[in-house]
């Protein structure tokens, strides 16, 4: 199972890093915002004014946390594609709990394991609503009519049917 969407692996850090980055500085700072904007003392000056503040602290910090999980994740995750010479969801599922054991290495066995096993089940989810999604959107298309593209295959102006294609009495 390949995925075309994706750049190639060495290229693939780079762009999961920078993702990650951008993600974590836009979700974190809408909440920051939010966050900022209800802690600040009453009156709509100060509100702003915390709401910028906490947003302009905290959204890089939460973007670089981000970018850390994102890029260990896709060096992971290229890792084990170069490894086992195939890629297929094993290698996303292990990458995350990988990168859960790895960013949880400062706090002792106990939190490696919980965040490994926290990192491989939403993985897990993730990429098992995927392949869902996927086989649902293909069970759509299995159905649907074909859609004549080659011009030989149209019916002739004359109303004679192209070779191979019964005729228009013969159903009616």
């Amino acid at each position: 199972m390949e995925e075309y969407a994706r750049e190639p692996c060495p290229w693939r850090i780079v762009d999961d890093c920078g993702g990650a980055f951008t993600m974590g500085v836009i979700g974190g700072g809408v909440f920051q915002a939010i966050k900022g904007f209800r802690n600040a003392p009453v009156g709509i000056r100060h509100r702003l004014r915390g709401s910028v503040s906490a947003v302009r602290i905290r959204a890089p910090q939460i973007g670089g946390s981000f970018a850390v999980w994102g890029g260990l994740f896709s060096t992971i995750d290229c890792g084990l594609v170069r490894l086992r010479g195939k890629e297929d969801p094993w290698n996303s599922i292990t990458s995350g709990a990988l990168t859960g054991a790895v960013l949880a290495a400062r706090s002792g066995p106990l939190a490696m394991v919980g965040s490994a096993m926290m990192g491989g089940i939403l993985l897990a989810l993730i990429e098992g609503v995927g392949i869902l999604l996927t086989r649902y959107t293909a069970q759509q298309f299995r159905n649907a009519p074909l859609f004549l593209e080659d011009p030989s295959q149209m019916p002739s102006k004359e109303g004679a049917p192209a070779p191979g294609y019964p005729s228009y009495q013969q159903y009616h």
